[in-house]
């Protein structure tokens, strides 16, 4: 309820952005960074029910080329794409449709901390879903020192600005 004398405002709703937004010029960073914990490794690994010692056992790890467990890559992919939902593709995505050309070049260690950031590679209308656009987004993580630790191609099905529901 506003005060009267107080003007009127209008809501305006946090999401992603619309087929028509996306912008092929631009490099979308995904800000704020994530922090990646011994914690979150530990259970993300086993949520997934991923088994793999190098996440898991710190005596074993400490006898691989690394010397420790690394984070999980698993995690390192969502997390990098999960940080460019509430810029690009909340509440705008229809569907996922796929990931292709996904490497770890270096891996991510407890401590370091993932910055994710994309660029829009494709962008067409659908034929077969009016209203509907395709976008190829290509997602890159890097470390706090700026080294790439993670990338992937991606694909998404988002609604076209007068066709969302």
């Amino acid at each position: 309820m506003t005060d009267p004398g107080t003007p009127e405002r209008h809501p305006v709703q946090q999401r992603g952005l619309y087929f028509e937004e996306f912008d092929l010029d631009a490099l979308y960073q995904h800000r704020p960074g994530r922090t990646v914990t011994e914690s979150d490794n530990v259970l993300f690994t086993t949520m997934t029910m991923n088994t793999q010692a190098l996440h898991l056992d710190a005596a074993w790890s400490a006898t691989q080329p690394f010397g420790e467990r690394l984070v999980n890559s698993m995690f390192t992919l969502s997390t990098m794409v999960g940080s460019s939902v509430a810029q690009l593709t909340q509440g705008t995505i229809v569907a996922n449709l796929g990931f292709s050309d996904v490497t770890f070049p270096h891996p991510l260690h407890h401590g370091d901390t993932l910055y994710s950031e994309s660029i829009v590679t494709d962008k067409r209308l659908s034929k077969s879903r009016p209203g509907q656009g395709i976008i190829t987004l290509e997602h890159r993580g890097r470390n706090q020192d700026g080294v790439v630790v993670g990338t992937a191609v991606r694909t998404v099905l988002v609604w076209c600005r007068d066709a969302a529901q």
